[in-house]
């Protein structure tokens, strides 16, 4: 099952990018044996419309373009907030049951009303703002961080059972 990160704006050479893009290629080699078969991240160019609320609905559409007909989770931080191993659980449930997981983050302006309600479920990671390339960063993390969760691999040293 392919795992996409869709984004708008560009990052070229940011540290941030430079993130994201270790850690899904790190994502690739634990969760092709996990049945994930590809981890991508596309980026889509920010609108230069006048208004906040068309610069977004253009975003919305490229965004939906990229995403395909899989599960769509939009990173907003009004969504739900997961802790690791939960996330984990969830990508394994959604390779079960979707073609794919599109994870969809918003431009400066953030996610047109619109492609919250056509998503499947919100995604937070916490209650406060990140800066979008933050986001796709820690989003990638938790990605790989899921696949060592899922395939057993020490990366994640998360709860562990009190000393007897």
């Amino acid at each position: 099952m392919r795992v996409m990160i869709a984004a708008v704006g560009r990052a070229r050479s940011a540290p941030e990018q430079a993130l994201c893009d270790l850690y899904l290629k790190r994502a690739g080699p634990l969760g092709a044996k996990l049945g994930f078969s590809k981890f991508d991240l596309v980026v889509t160019d920010t609108s230069r419309a006048p208004t906040p609320e068309t610069r977004m609905a253009e975003e919305a559409t490229k965004l939906l373009k990229h995403a395909g007909s899989g599960h769509l989770i939009a990173l907003d931080e009004g969504g739900r907030a997961m802790a690791s191993e939960a996330f984990a659980r969830h990508l394994a449930t959604l390779r079960d049951r979707s073609r794919g997981i599109a994870f969809l983050i918003g431009g400066p302006d953030g996610l047109a009303p619109l492609l919250k309600t056509r998503t499947d479920e919100r995604l937070a990671f916490g209650i406060q703002t990140w800066p979008h390339l933050m986001v796709r960063a820690m989003l990638a993390e938790q990605i790989y961080r899921a696949m060592a969760i899922l395939s057993g691999h020490p990366y994640h040293r998360g709860q562990r059972p009190a000393a007897r």
